[in-house]
């Protein structure tokens, strides 16, 4: 799984491996999701909690029923690594968690430690440091991510070595035009100096913390939305650029590149491109949806080509 030239070395936690050496930007974002891991595991006590969660997400419960079996999956950036957990849970996939902060991570294995889950393995890393193993995995997921590294592009190049020809990749980003919103509250909340009055006026105008939750998951929402050191902005026709750039063909994405409606019931499912018009008229339309009002996160999905069929 780990390329020959990687220092690997193996933590005192039961199943965390760390590997290659951490730059910068990754220590950074390390730095900060230590203080504020997340997601938090205070509403997944159980396996039960694991899979409801991902049951009341329509990308992620599609994703639980697509992918197969005997697959090796990955998923970069997986924080506190509840949605590699879920993957795990009742099949004989191989995945992988990988994150830069540690204590996420922690989080993860232990929960897997109490309820007896073995086909989840930890990894501590950088994704920019390329540990792994180029055609290794059959799918890639890496949602949230790589707008927090120093290049998403660079990034993007990294990981889709690792998929196989035929594999899939799946990258959420946030989008330009859907976090407008978010990035209104950002931009205010900074003018008010980061002060109460700016944290007091962003929780009333953020749909997210005008709901009924604990403050704890309030505490978390905010800082990750609000004060996270590393952010960038994308759109659907540069994540489809960076496809054709690195033979990767467009399945799906979310929202639908045409404007049309997702296919929910499996997001491997073949989709129309669209054109530019489409896009940008499906990313305008984020901002009237629960995506563009609680973040404006975009997935686009990709199958590497094989060489072998061209």
């Amino acid at each position: 799984m780990f390329k020959n030239n990687i220092d690997i070395k193996k933590l005192p936690e039961n199943n965390i491996v760390r590997v290659g050496s951490k730059r910068q930007t990754a220590e950074l974002i390390e730095k900060f999701y230590t203080k504020n891991p997340f997601p938090n595991y205070e509403d997944c006590e159980t396996v039960y909690d694991i899979e409801n969660k991902v049951q009341r997400n329509k990308v992620l419960a599609s994703l639980k029923r697509s992918v197969g079996w005997r697959k090796k999956i990955i998923e970069v950036g997986s924080g506190t690594s509840q949605l590699s957990i879920a993957l795990a849970i009742g099949t004989n996939n191989d995945i992988v968690a990988f994150d830069a902060t540690l204590e996420s991570l922690k989080l993860g294995a232990a929960f897997t430690e109490r309820h007896g889950i073995g086909n989840c393995i930890f990894v501590n890393g950088d994704l920019l440091s390329d540990p792994f193993l180029e055609d290794y995995f059959d799918i890639v997921w890496c949602s949230g991510v790589l707008h927090h590294t120093k290049s998403a592009k660079e990034g993007f190049k990294t990981i889709i070595k690792w998929v196989k020809p035929d594999g899939y990749v799946i990258i959420g980003l946030y989008n330009l035009y859907g976090r407008m919103r978010t990035v209104f509250r950002q931009n205010l909340y900074r003018l008010l100096g980061k002060s109460n009055l700016g944290r007091s006026l962003v929780s009333l105008l953020d749909p997210a913390l005008r709901k009924r939750i604990s403050e704890s998951r309030r505490r978390a929402w905010f800082q990750d939305q609000y004060e996270n050191p590393v952010e960038s902005l994308h759109t659907l026709d540069e994540v489809l650029q960076w496809f054709d750039t690195n033979g990767v063909e467009f399945i799906s994405s979310v929202p639908a590149c045409d404007a049309g409606s997702v296919d929910y019931e499996n997001i491997f499912s073949k989709q129309s491109r669209g054109n530019w018009v489409t896009r940008f008229l499906a990313q305008i339309f984020m901002l009237f949806s629960p995506s563009g009002t609680e973040g404006g996160l975009f997935l686009v999905v990709g199958k590497k080509l094989n060489p072998r069929k061209s």
